[in-house]
């Protein structure tokens, strides 16, 4: 094995470990979507649910999880996105923008329902229930609520098999607590966890600068351990331009954590491995 592939194992070594170290326990229950670099927080709360994927568009434009009840009976869909090129927009702009292209490519979708739902803390929900086949040739029951004001959209599906998606007391709830704060400004929590969902989905290159990004919102989050999480989101910003390929840019971050940090032992052998790698 040459030095570059020995490098580079060390690299996928500390990338494992850091990884472990950095995913933060998702509070259950209470699901909250934000982007990196734009005003706006989505969130609700599910009982029962847990999450199974996470995705995030590399451009800071869109993040999404699917989360699965207990039973298996319920799955749901959360997604924060923009669209601008729908601004400004509104509840029922964005429900007619996402919904429209569904119809098209589903002709089996039947709309049951649609109503507007006020909220005294941000805009009102468009709330739409349908059915439509699945890929299965099964019939799939959907309620959709969607919040959107400028050119921002939240997008919140819940869908199963059972008709008692739109009638279940327990889901109600979640519809009770949908929200969209327009207001909100991202905080550290939001965007590193932006950057951790392009990491684990291998988009490197594109988490490395909101690994940067998480760093300059660590000081305004007094709750965090300040050094602890320097020190991982400076391994975690490192370690994906190295996994991206772009070593000196690694190095760098490595070269200001160590001048910044000089006791912290895995600075040094992640630029070791950086180094093997940029010389082989």
């Amino acid at each position: 094995m040459n030095k570059k592939n020995i490098a580079l194992c060390i690299l996928w070594v500390f990338a494992g470990a850091i990884s472990g170290r950095t995913q933060t326990p998702l509070k259950d229950e209470n699901f909250t979507l934000a982007l990196p670099t734009h005003q706006g927080q989505l969130k609700w709360n599910a009982e029962g649910f847990k999450i199974v994927q996470s995705s995030a568009k590399q451009n800071g434009a869109e993040v999404g999880i699917r989360a699965s009840d207990g039973s298996g009976q319920f799955t749901l869909l959360g997604f924060l996105f923009l669209f601008p090129e729908q601004a400004p927009m509104t509840s029922a702009k964005c429900r007619d923008g996402v919904l429209e292209p569904a119809k098209r490519s589903n002709p089996t979708l039947q709309i049951a329902m649609s109503m507007q739902m006020a909220r005294s803390d941000g805009p009102p929900m468009e709330l739409v229930s349908y059915v439509g086949q699945g890929k299965d040739g099964k019939l799939v029951y959907s309620i959709r609520g969607f919040l959107a004001i400028g050119d921002i959209c939240g997008d919140l599906e819940i869908y199963g098999n059972d008709v008692k998606v739109i009638s279940d007391p327990n889901l109600k709830k979640i519809w009770d607590s949908y929200r969209f704060d327009p207001s909100y400004s991202p905080q550290f929590n939001d965007v590193s966890s932006y950057a951790e969902i392009l990491y684990q989905n291998h988009m490197y290159q594109a988490a490395g600068p909101v690994f940067e990004q998480a760093l300059t919102k660590l000081k305004d989050d007094k709750s965090k351990d300040q050094l602890k999480w320097q020190r991982v989101t400076t391994d975690q910003a490192g370690m994906a331009y190295g996994l991206a390929g772009n070593i000196s840019k690694a190095r760098a971050i490595f070269d200001a954590g160590i001048a910044k940090d000089p006791e912290y032992p895995m600075y040094y052998s992640i630029w070791l491995a950086l180094t093997l790698r940029k010389r082989s």
